[in-house]
């Protein structure tokens, strides 16, 4: 019996757009003999069913469910494919968990954790995984420039606590720069962190539960061909990307088991992309993404190709995982 799978895409942040693109693949790669999918726009303004004539059927947030051509359809299990919030950051979690439909993401309590940058590195700290040296401030707090400067240096990185795809990240080299990249900042959320600039290597590992066990994929050694990765390399060919890694085996190694050691320590299931800085031999967080980009060309398809997993199989796997619990 075919299973009903809402893709739920979009979400409130400003990463509306690449999630569509991310929510797209999965629905095109899924396999048809086996589900009967549905892309779920999940937006600010409304929930609802995009059909492919281009018919918008409303969600009925009480059960989510759709009527379709006259028809009542409930789903079985929702493949999470939005980036930021509500379903990076535990809502769609927690909502979804009070209804009883299974999700391919990761819990609420694990979703809001990592999604706090802040949160996710303290946690991570008792568990000897090293991140840079910090600054956190709320919005409104009292701002101490030469305090600020004096802990984590120059140049550094001031950045949305709660947000992905880089935005609301800047990188500043004076201390005049410091209230621009504040509003920036502060413009996408109302917690800011201000972490010391790491010099090294930027590499990213997925974890994902395959075939019920924890799986480390190969890494990715990330090149930005500008200053560094933010949007622009992430998303507009602004980088170059070496999958596996060039880098030695026992750094491999090493990083393989943080990124295993965070993603079971955390009690995670579903896709996790955990991003690193190796500076002389010390591999140092960065953040954990629990919804990452699934288009071909994102970093964690691409390695799951280098680990002999293909797109349809990822997204059915995923899907197996959650319909397990």
């Amino acid at each position: 019996m075919k299973k009903n799978v809402a893709i739920i895409m979009g979400g409130y942040s400003t990463e509306y757009d690449i999630s569509i693109k991310s929510g797209s693949v999965v629905y095109q790669y899924l396999d048809r003999n086996s589900y009967n999918p549905y892309k779920v726009i999940i937006a600010k303004e409304a929930w609802y069913v995009l059909l492919d004539n281009g018919q918008k059927v409303e969600i009925d947030k009480g059960d989510f469910s759709a009527f379709i051509h006259g028809e009542k359809i409930k789903f079985e299990v929702v493949f999470n494919a939005i980036h930021g919030t509500p379903g990076e950051d535990g809502y769609m979690q927690a909502y979804l968990e009070m209804l009883g439909i299974p999700q391919t993401a990761c819990d609420f309590y694990q979703a809001a954790l990592t999604f706090n940058k802040r949160d996710l590195l303290s946690v991570l700290k008792a568990y000897g995984i090293r991140s840079a040296e910090s600054v956190y401030l709320n919005e409104g707090d009292p701002i101490d420039a030469d305090a600020i400067l004096a802990k984590v240096g120059l140049p550094c990185f001031v950045k949305a606590n709660r947000a992905g795809s880089s935005m609301g990240t800047s990188k500043i080299y004076k201390k005049e720069e410091l209230d621009q990249a504040l509003a920036n900042a502060f413009a996408e959320d109302d917690q800011v962190l201000i972490e010391a600039f790491l010099d090294g290597t930027e590499v990213s590992v997925g974890v994902i539960t395959y075939k019920g066990k924890t799986k480390v994929l190969p890494i990715t050694e990330i090149v930005p061909h500008g200053d560094w990765f933010d949007y622009k390399a992430k998303y507009e060919g602004g980088s170059t990307e070496y999958t596996p890694a060039r880098i030695p085996q026992e750094m491999t190694d090493k990083i393989s088991a943080l990124a295993q050691k965070a993603y079971e320590v955390l009690g995670m299931k579903g896709f996790s992309r955990s991003e690193f800085i190796i500076v002389d031999g010390n591999p140092f967080m960065l953040e954990m993404n629990t919804t990452p980009g699934l288009t071909e060309q994102s970093l964690l398809p691409q390695q799951a190709a280098e680990a002999g997993i293909p797109l349809a199989e990822l997204f059915d796997n995923a899907l197996t995982e959650a319909l397990k619990k």
